[in-house]
């Protein structure tokens, strides 16, 4: 029996954006990158905004219950929580490969320019949750300042270049695994579709009647200390 993924092989969180408050002032999560996966945000209770940031400039889009804001990988983003409850389902491109580095940190550059250095102030700690919640307020807040380090540039578009640049070379050794993890994911989910094509085409039907039914509980699930909050993972099954 095939392994179950979601529809187009997409990783599916329940977020919990964090309400404390930031060095700037503000309330929300950590700012950073993806490098291959677009992401998808459905506000499911409160208000905020995510910040983008791109060569042309910091733009803000609102996020409230009816609202929906996705981006392509590229798009440095972050979230900021206006109400104290925001929370969101987030879909995310390419099952299981955020968790295998996808996602970059807007560290400072004197962060940036050592794997070591990135991957010490990357990582938390094992420890209670309360410890990992702190530890984490600390390493969003280390992002924060590398994010307003962009924000504030005055070539804007270099220093965005320059900072991709970075992110690149520090994930350059993960890029077989990723690929892997494609093939094993989304690509196997598009091989599967236009095998029950051919089948039908040749009169088959075993695919439909074959049919299998998923079912996923979140509630069931750890709470993970994530960038921007506390996370619960949705893990199809076979109900």
């Amino acid at each position: 029996m095939s392994t179950l993924h979601f529809p187009g092989a997409v990783g599916i969180t329940h977020l919990r954006v964090y309400d404390s408050e930031t060095s700037d002032g503000l309330h929300g999560g950590s700012p950073h990158v993806h490098l291959v996966s677009s992401e998808a945000y459905i506000p499911t209770a409160g208000t905020g905004e995510v910040q983008t940031l791109t060569r042309d400039g910091l733009r803000t889009f609102p996020l409230e219950p009816g609202s929906i804001v996705w981006f392509e990988p590229g798009v440095i983003h972050r979230l900021v929580n206006f109400s104290g409850d925001l929370e969101l389902l987030v879909i995310m491109q390419n099952t299981g490969l955020p968790e295998a580095g996808d996602a970059v940190f807007t560290f400072p550059t004197r962060i940036m320019d050592s794997t070591d250095r990135y991957d010490s102030s990357a990582q938390l700690a094992e420890g209670s949750m309360d410890a990992r919640i702190e530890a984490a307020r600390i390493r969003r807040d280390l992002a924060i300042e590398g994010f307003m380090n962009l924000v504030k540039s005055d070539n804007l578009p270099h220093t965005v270049e320059q900072f991709l640049n970075q992110a690149v070379s520090l994930r350059r050794p993960k890029f077989e695994r990723w690929v892997k993890l494609l093939q094993q994911g989304p690509e196997r989910e598009c091989r599967l579709a236009q095998q029950r094509i051919e089948s039908m085409k040749d009169g088959q039907i075993n695919t439909l009647t074959d049919a299998r039914i998923a079912l996923s509980e979140g509630n069931d699930h750890q709470t993970v200390v994530g960038m921007c909050g506390l996370l619960r993972q949705y893990h199809p099954m076979e109900g």
